[in-house]
């Protein structure tokens, strides 16, 4: 039995329209603050309480709303090794980086509302003696991982630099003033401490109220936080949840979120037709998404002409799964190397240059994606992957200040 959704007014399509923005903006940022959407945070307040019952009811989320913040507990599908914290170059946390970023957060429960990054290292030292944890910071590789902290609090609004430069603390060069936003890190972490007595017990993700409300609130997380839904990877209750409510589902994506449903036979895609919703914009600029895309399109032919023709006909592979078709992996190799004789003045000079590393970042793409999985020998090709995958046409016009098009044929005919 469906629980009844939130009471939403229907006669006032500007107030739907605010409050769905106000949900997107959350799904987006689930940190809202003064320094950081203020006016996505006005909506949010405007509308807390019908946005309080949505995210409960439709998610299993919790939406906290205060004077200078809003925080939605977005605790999402579970551990996740494909979206890491990010360092400001880009690269990802290490495990050494995440230690001091929960070193840190402890420090800082301990701290003034205005206090010198020395006096958080102390408090980093401190904690790190409480936790166990050996720390070293006199050593260059432990106040990068430190630093790496410190900045990424920054960028979350936690700590604002007052004075001084962190950028150049970490050689001893400079020194930094830092103020505490006490409210912001109260309600940072989204899993219940108090309760947590082990590592697991931090990432365990929150149980949801009911079994007929756990298939609903299951699917809609799914299709939320990752926007490709296989019937096959939901449980027997979420099916039959999923069969009797997919056509009202929707509306509800629709009015709430603002996403599209594309339903079909193996199970259903979340479609954000102003693409702002997905931290993996794809397809995207660069050479690696540009080849992930065509490598896509060479895997969906091989996964067609490949299967069995009764599969083709039925639609359920050898292994009896309608969503994912097997293509050998040295078919998707030789693929890979076909695009890059076919393409390659339009990839950077790296992937010219090393045929692996341009195999390498496009499968990573795909797979961060969940349009493909490596097995060994294999690569399963999800029937997703046939909605994103192009016809290339040869385009031969210059961009508007000459440069080359990545469609552009080679000069030897590739």
């Amino acid at each position: 039995m469906t629980s009844p959704s939130p009471e939403v007014s229907t006669v006032d399509p500007y107030a739907d329209a605010e409050r769905r923005r106000a949900a997107r903006a959350l799904l987006r940022t689930p940190l809202l603050h003064l320094d950081r959407g203020a006016d996505d945070l006005a909506l949010v307040r405007r509308h807390q309480r019908e946005l309080i019952a949505m995210f409960a009811e439709g998610l299993g989320y919790r939406l906290v709303v205060e004077p200078g913040l809003a925080r939605l507990m977005k605790v999402g599908l579970g551990p996740d090794g494909t979206r890491p914290l990010l360092r400001r170059n880009g690269s990802p946390f290490t495990p050494r980086r995440y230690a001091f970023l929960a070193l840190t957060l402890a420090a800082l429960t301990r701290t003034r509302r205005q206090v010198m990054v020395d006096e958080v290292v102390a408090g980093v030292r401190s904690a790190a003696t409480d936790a166990g944890v050996d720390v070293d910071l006199d050593s260059i590789h432990d106040r990068r991982a430190l630093h790496s902290a410190l900045t990424a609090l920054v960028d979350l609004g936690i700590l604002t630099e007052r004075d001084g430069d962190l950028e150049h603390w970490v050689e001893r060069h400079t020194e930094s003033l830092l103020d505490v936003h006490r409210d912001r890190l109260a309600v940072l972490v989204a899993a219940p401490l108090a309760s947590c007595q082990t590592p697991e017990d931090v990432l365990a993700v929150q149980e949801v109220p009911s079994a007929a409300g756990g298939a609903r609130i299951a699917v809609r997380r799914a299709l939320t936080e990752s926007p490709v839904v296989s019937t096959e990877d939901l449980t027997e209750d979420q099916s039959g949840w999923w069969r009797r409510n997919r056509e009202r589902e929707r509306e509800w994506f629709s009015r709430w979120l603002g996403l599209d449903l594309e339903i079909r036979a193996e199970g259903a895609l979340a479609l954000d037709p102003d693409e702002e919703l997905s931290d993996v914009t794809f397809p995207g600029a660069g050479s690696a998404r540009h080849a992930a895309l065509l490598l896509l399109a060479e895997l969906t032919e091989a996964a067609r002409t490949g299967a069995e023709p009764s599969d083709l006909q039925t639609g359920v592979s050898q292994d009896g799964s309608r969503t994912w078709r097997p293509v050998a992996a040295s078919t998707a190799r030789a693929a890979s190397d076909r695009l890059l004789r076919s393409w390659r003045r339009g990839l950077r000079k790296a992937h010219r240059e090393d045929p692996d590393l341009l195999f390498a970042e496009a499968m990573q793409i795909l797979v961060s994606l969940g349009l493909v999985r490596e097995g060994p020998g294999v690569v399963h090709v999800h029937a997703a992957a046939a909605r994103y995958a192009p016809r290339a046409e040869l385009v031969t016009a210059s961009g508007p200040k000459g440069e080359r098009s990545l469609f552009e044929e080679d000069e030897d005919g590739g």
